[in-house]
């Protein structure tokens, strides 16, 4: 079946076009919210050829596709078949009332989507940065050692830092920009939020009200990039509110000058004396919290926070809300320098592939054909660190796999957290996530987390699961 074959299916199993209120994409699933849920025949959509699972709650429809494919099929719906795409969004509190009708949703998974709708069109410009900048210090450290000399490297080593630095260096403008866009408020007002969150003004306007601490920067009240992406993202809301309330008062002729003066203005602010503050009272208390359990300096609680850690991820991702890990990513990236979080948890994906590797060798000894196939064709996505397709496919139908893969990847975590690896960036957590790591022993550590929760996987699994478990799946 075709790209645009699997698509227009897709958008008839939704009720068509016109139940379809918008739809987007992440790196493996195609994410539609719907009008009608009694239009949408889940059963056939999971039966597809090329689906690989479907996630809902509520109105919200997450269709695991995989990665690439996810993209095109997107596209796809969007461009040729005229489903509306997640943008802009024309009216907060339409995507209130939307979000509320998910009545299985808790609040807390409530705002791990809304943080996830924010960041996962960034997501690509992350992993980018990352690869860029990871590759960049790789390149420095062999010319500090002398293995690689000349003005050739040198340039490359200045470009890839001068990549990367491009989109990581203003990460809360983009944060900005995107949050406006989510919230409904102008988003070049937004990304002008994120841009006074790391101005170097700040500083000077602390010192003048007392909330500069001259000894310890760091611990000052009020501080250049205080409260980070999460004040950024509670300063654009608060915008958003202000702008609407001011554009309904305003007349026509006098909206274009007046609305974004005000609204930058009283919103501008409400964030430097108030936000930036209290946001970075939230993070200051965030970074204690990981300073403790993912940046002890006792190896026997990282290798335990590690193990936890790495076991309980998968259940994150089997619903869809890892990407709402994001800011405390970014957190630990502006204070350390480097996310530690990261590296933990990508092993969850590794765990997943030793587990179906295990499954394999049962399935081709008890001759189950079909199960051989599905992992034969998902474990290289599992390899290269989107575990979805083993997810959905092999592991979570089977139950106890699923538990299995979880343990083994807690060794890996366990092993990861232990030599303390720190990413330049996050993105894909399998193979192609070495380069993101600082530091060749960070990749080297790294590499061998992956393959330590490949053999704890396996062999976890290989115990537990019997002929009989793999006979009729």
């Amino acid at each position: 079946m075709t790209n645009l074959e699997l698509a227009k299916q897709i958008v008839s199993l939704l009720g068509g076009k016109e139940n379809v209120v918008k739809a987007a994409n992440c790196m493996t699933r195609l994410r539609v919210t719907c009008r009608n849920t009694e239009l949408v025949d889940k059963d056939q959509i999971k039966a597809l050829e090329g689906v690989l699972g479907l996630v809902n709650e509520g109105d919200y429809y997450q269709i695991i596709l995989g990665p690439g494919k996810a993209k095109k099929v997107t596209d796809i719906c969007v461009e040729e078949l005229g489903l509306p795409r997640d943008a802009v969004s024309t009216d907060w509190q339409e995507n209130k009332a939307e979000i509320k009708g998910q009545q299985k949703q808790s609040k807390l998974k409530d705002g791990m989507k809304l943080i996830a709708e924010i960041f996962i069109p960034l997501i690509p410009a992350v992993i980018a940065a990352g690869l860029f900048n990871g590759f960049g210090s790789l390149i420095g450290q062999l010319m500090s050692d002398g293995v690689i000399a000349g003005q050739a490297w040198t340039m490359i080593q200045l470009l890839f830092s001068l990549t990367g630095g491009a989109f990581l260096s203003y990460f809360a403008i983009y944060t900005g920009i995107r949050s406006a866009e989510v919230f409904g408020a102008t988003p070049a007002l937004g990304g002008m939020i994120g841009a006074i969150s790391i101005g170097g003004n700040i500083v000077e306007i602390s010192k003048m009200i007392g909330l500069y601490n001259e000894a310890i920067p760091l611990e000052s009240i009020l501080t250049t990039g205080k409260g980070g992406i999460i004040g950024v993202i509670f300063g654009v809301w608060v915008l958003s509110k202000i702008e609407k309330n001011i554009r309904k008062r305003v007349p026509d002729v006098l909206d274009l000058i007046v609305t974004p003066f005000t609204s930058l203005l009283i919103g501008g602010l409400l964030f430097i004396f108030i936000i930036m503050p209290i946001a970075g009272f939230i993070s200051d208390g965030l970074v204690s919290v990981l300073t403790i359990i993912i940046n002890s300096t006792n190896p026997v609680i990282r290798v335990i926070s590690g193990f936890v850690l790495s076991a309980l991820f998968l259940p994150m991702v089997l619903l869809g809300l890892h990407h709402g890990l994001i800011p405390i990513y970014a957190v630990q990236l502006e204070t350390f320098g480097g996310v530690s979080l990261f590296p933990v948890l990508a092993m969850a994906g590794a765990g997943q592939v030793g587990a179906a590797i295990a499954i394999y060798l049962v399935a081709k000894k008890v001759k189950n054909r079909r199960l051989q196939g599905v992992i034969t064709g998902a474990l290289p996505a599992g390899f290269l660190g989107v575990g979805e397709p083993l997810i959905y496919g092999v592991t979570l139908p089977m139950g106890k796999p699923f538990i299995t893969a979880g343990l083994g990847a807690g060794f890996g975590g366990a092993y990861v957290m232990l030599t303390q690896v720190m990413a330049n960036a996050w993105g894909p957590s399998g193979l192609v996530a070495i380069p993101l790591m600082q530091g060749t022993s960070g990749m080297m550590n790294f590499f061998i987390g992956l393959v330590i929760s490949y053999i704890a996987g396996f062999c976890i699994t290989k115990i537990v699961i019997k002929d009989e478990d793999v006979i009729n799946v």
